[in-house]
């Protein structure tokens, strides 16, 4: 399993970085139905394409969860504890973070943990000026993998992992419960996990959030297949390639694939990869949850839940989880 290190001592080289990627697309377009890692969305392009969906009027899972930490960050950060490594996945932006950094007290820790280089370190450049009493550590790295924390983290700091924007929908249940369980182990006995998570809802206005009338999120998915070009020398013609996304009711998720218009050969770093016409490239699950089956869930993995907030709506929730009796395979 690789370890990616903390940028203040090194970074995953771009050759290692390349190499997992190139072998994640060609093994994922050999396969029946083709398939690509939603993580590999998050180039410096797809950072800020995301940033902007965020901001589409259909897209309500970033305002509402918004809105829930700034009406509740107090309560939140009181559940939490201020003295904390706080730890996020996916960190992105930063965004929602800032709601609980501002709780966090003298001496606290912030380690954003993000697959986009250049974007962590501008962010956490910014989040430097606003918030001097925090240390920050910015960590890039996959954190579907096992990762080094930053070294000057005191080893008796208690951590809480922040995983906002219901990216955890982004697992099938059972790789879910594995991240779940890997986050149990990062976080120790005495951990705590706030997380998001998209909640079961009317499914036109789910869909409606994956394919926004201004083209943010098809732009988004396309980007996927230009990085492929850019970076694996892939002649993918975009113009050929259809975003699709719908609600699967089975699953209660959302399914994006990147549909070929046509019959069509591409060729990826020197493969050649057959289309016909209306195949699809899987490219993203996004799961909804009710609280109690998330739950239900989480427990797999060690964790208990102890709070939860939720908009007015129940559109979307922030569930505060504890550790429990560690399964022996998680430990």
């Amino acid at each position: 399993m690789v370890m990616s290190v903390p940028l203040s001592t090194g970074v995953v080289t771009s050759s290692l970085a390349r190499r997992e990627f190139q072998e994640d697309v060609l093994a994922g377009l050999s396969q029946t139905p083709k398939r690509l890692p939603c993580k590999y969305f998050y180039d410096r392009r797809g950072s800020m394409l995301f940033d902007a969906i965020c901001e589409q009027p259909e897209y309500y899972l970033t305002r509402t969860e918004q809105r829930i930490m700034r009406q509740h960050s107090r309560e939140v950060g009181r559940a939490i504890g201020c003295d904390i490594a706080l730890v996020e996945f996916g960190s992105g932006s930063s965004i929602k973070t800032r709601y609980l950094l501002a709780q966090l007290g003298e001496g606290a820790a912030y380690v954003p943990v993000d697959i986009s280089r250049d974007h962590l370190l501008a962010t956490a450049s910014r989040l430097r000026g606003n918030f001097r009493n925090i240390r920050i550590f910015p960590v890039c790295a996959d954190f579907t993998e096992e990762f080094c924390l930053p070294p000057q983290l005191d080893s008796d700091m208690r951590r809480v992992v922040y995983f906002p924007g219901s990216t955890i929908g982004n697992f099938e249940p059972t790789a879910a419960v594995r991240l779940l369980g890997g986050i149990a182990r990062l976080c120790g006995t005495n951990g705590g996990l706030l997380i998001g998570i998209d909640l079961v809802k009317d499914p036109q206005l789910i869909e409606r959030a994956y394919n926004d009338a201004a083209g943010v999120t098809a732009e988004f998915n396309l980007n996927l297949l230009m990085r492929i070009n850019r970076e694996l020398g892939g002649n993918f013609d975009i113009d050929r390639f259809q975003h699709l996304a719908f609600y699967d009711e089975r699953f209660q998720r959302v399914d994006l694939r990147l549909v070929s218009q046509r019959n069509q050969r591409v060729r990826v770093s020197g493969q050649s990869f057959e289309f016909e016409a209306e195949e699809p490239i899987q490219t993203e699950y996004s799961h909804k949850y009710t609280i109690d089956r998330f739950a239900r869930m989480a427990s797999e993995a060690g964790w208990k839940l102890e709070r939860e907030w939720v908009d007015e709506d129940r559109y979307f929730g922030v569930l505060y989880l504890v550790r429990q009796v560690i399964p022996s395979w998680a430990q």
